[in-house]
């Protein structure tokens, strides 16, 4: 493979995303679950930039705190960066330096967004070409939202998340997010639903398949904000609460204030609140502000990851 070094900075913008419906299964012999869940990329972004140089960095800025994030060879845009380096044989390495929007620890893929924005900067930067299907591989071994921060849009995951398929979704969806400030660990709080459902056979999701309600791909492919209000369903909620019991509040909060419905994106601890449209949202907004809360509007589905040229 003949490598063509790009002389300046690439700059790749990646999205954030909601979990419209999730719905966990059992928990396999790897400690790892199946689940089935409806992924929406919104509005509310990574931006990565990317120079050529011999060793491989990172840093950070943007418009949420950033100190507590590690710069090492643990950072998941380092080693998506150190992988395509190994599978295309570049010998040099890259600075990155990272605008970051999306709440962290929060349930809506900030770092798997980081991580799917370097692979494609990386890509563009050493100009090795990998085809889609190879640059989805590489992201599929980084995390299981990886390959869905890659394709954006609006799409069903399977396995660990990670297995897509595209879901038609008519028109643009309006959210707001509570952004709460602190983070929820994702292991934690699978460990949490784990420890529900012991001793309770009706918690208990058994052998089969987890599987995305048929109401939520009709909603979407609707365009009808209402009825994907009555299908969103997320399977982490009540655990997500349990860790953190003031989210109950929020999610009450927003209901009271114009909110079709609201989720516990993810792991959590963001809140979604789904609205009509973009001035009911503006509405929500304001009062949820007024509660002292940040609230961020956004629309989705939005692209996924991509080169911007300036």
């Amino acid at each position: 493979m003949t490598i063509a070094w790009a002389d300046e900075a690439v700059h790749v913008r990646a999205p954030g995303k909601i979990n419209l419906f999730m719905r966990v299964g059992a928990v396999q012999p790897d400690g790892y679950h199946d689940v089935a869940t409806a992924y929406q990329a919104v509005s509310l972004y990574e931006d990565v930039r990317a120079w050529s140089d011999d060793e491989f960095s990172v840093s950070f800025g943007g418009s949420i705190d950033t100190s507590g994030l590690v710069t090492d060879g643990s950072n998941l845009a380092i080693k998506a960066a150190k992988l395509l380096a190994r599978t295309v044989g570049v010998p040099g390495g890259v600075r990155l330096e990272i605008d970051k929007n999306v709440p962290i620890a929060g349930g809506m893929g900030g770092g798997s967004a980081d991580a799917a924005a370097t692979l494609v900067a990386c890509d563009a930067l050493w100009g090795t070409g990998l085809p889609k299907e190879e640059l989805h591989a590489l992201a599929a071994k980084l995390g299981a939202d990886v390959p869905f921060a890659l394709t954006g849009g609006t799409a069903i995951g399977t396995g660990r998340g990670d297995r897509l398929s595209p879901a038609l979704a008519t028109g643009s969806f309006h959210w707001v997010l509570a952004v709460a400030e602190f983070g929820l660990s994702t292991p934690g709080v699978y460990r949490e639903l784990d420890r529900r459902r012991e001793g309770f056979p009706d918690l208990n999701p058994g052998s089969a398949a987890p599987a995305v309600d048929t109401g939520v791909l009709q909603a979407l492919r609707a365009g009808d904000p209402r009825l994907l209000a009555e299908a969103l369903h997320n399977d982490l909620q009540a655990a997500a609460i349990g860790l953190a019991p003031g989210l109950g509040g929020i999610l009450e909060l927003g209901e009271l204030h114009g909110a079709l419905a609201g989720i516990v994106s993810g792991s959590g601890p963001t809140i979604a609140f789904l609205v009509d449209d973009a001035d009911t949202a503006i509405e929500l907004q304001v009062a949820l502000s007024a509660a002292r809360l940040t609230a961020v509007h956004v629309h989705g589905p939005v692209h996924g990851a991509r080169v911007l040229h300036s």
